[in-house]
């Protein structure tokens, strides 16, 4: 079986797909109080790091994407599946699964 690294420059989502790199996870309450990995949320916000070129509607024409790189956008909390690449992490989603993008 072959090997193959990821990096975030060869991966190319397909369809209507977009690749998340997730924002840091707060690491202490308002309250000072630290929290361990096992305590934290999953994190609902990230920026855009990939999109595809969108799906197809039912004649065959590319429905263009309504977000682009670099957005920071908002997205539901299950969605997506997650992916660790290096330290960093992304989460590959439908379009449909972003909620807002965030000014």
């Amino acid at each position: 079986m072959a090997t193959m690294s990821l990096n975030v420059s060869t991966v190319t989502p397909l369809a209507d797909r977009v690749f998340i790199k997730v924002s840091q996870r707060e690491e202490k309450t308002a309250g000072g109080i630290f929290l361990p990995d096992t305590a934290k949320e999953k994190p609902q916000v990230g920026e855009i790091a990939a999109v595809g070129p969108g799906k197809l509607d039912d004649k065959g024409a590319r429905v263009p994407m309504e977000v682009k790189v670099g957005d920071k956008v908002l997205y539901s909390k299950y969605a997506g599946t997650d992916i660790k690449i290096g330290d960093e992490d992304y989460v590959l989603l439908a379009e449909k699964d972003i909620l807002a993008v965030v000014a």
